[in-house]
């Protein structure tokens, strides 16, 4: 079970280890995930990823990324008991991290589920900081890159230009 760090509570400043320590565990990347690229916003939305995580913690994550300024919190305007998750502009700030864990993934793992959509890997291989800013725009508007399984249009339309 991961505690919760204060701000100054790190093994070292060491750039790495300093990104690692606030979002680098396999859970907490895995809830951006799931907010850049479904859309997901509450607990339960979370609850229902492929990868099973447990509620506790899944609730130790979302109180952690919290915490550390990466999610912002705030009642559903619908149902009052739900609280939806936002990512921070710190938060925002990782997407082209993510970014670039998909590309490798999608270099290395056979079977990674990236290679179904070669348009957003050409694009990304093609224009990493032209796709992360859309990308990022597109979060911070409550949208995310595979509404209903397909590829956004706003990032469709940066159409790879040799591809």
């Amino acid at each position: 079970d991961m505690k919760t760090m204060s701000k100054e509570d790190v093994r070292s400043h060491c750039a790495v280890n300093y990104g690692v320590e606030i979002f680098g565990d396999r859970w907490s990347l895995l809830i951006i995930r799931d907010i850049v690229f479904a859309g997901k916003k509450t607990y339960g939305e979370f609850m229902k990823s492929e990868e099973r995580i447990a509620t506790n913690v899944l609730a130790s994550r979302l109180f952690s990324l919290e915490e550390q300024g990466i999610l912002a919190r705030a009642p559903n305007p619908d149902d009052k008991r739900k609280d939806f998750y936002t990512l921070t502009e710190k938060g925002l700030d990782l997407i082209p991290v993510v970014l670039n864990i998909v590309v490798w993934s999608a270099k290395y793992d056979s079977q990674s589920y990236a290679r179904h959509s070669e348009d957003f890997l050409a694009l990304l291989a093609q224009g990493p900081a032209e796709v992360s800013q859309v990308v990022k725009a597109l979060v911070r508007g409550g949208g995310c890159v595979f509404p209903d399984g397909g590829l956004h249009p706003s990032i469709r339309a940066l159409r790879p230009s040799a591809v």
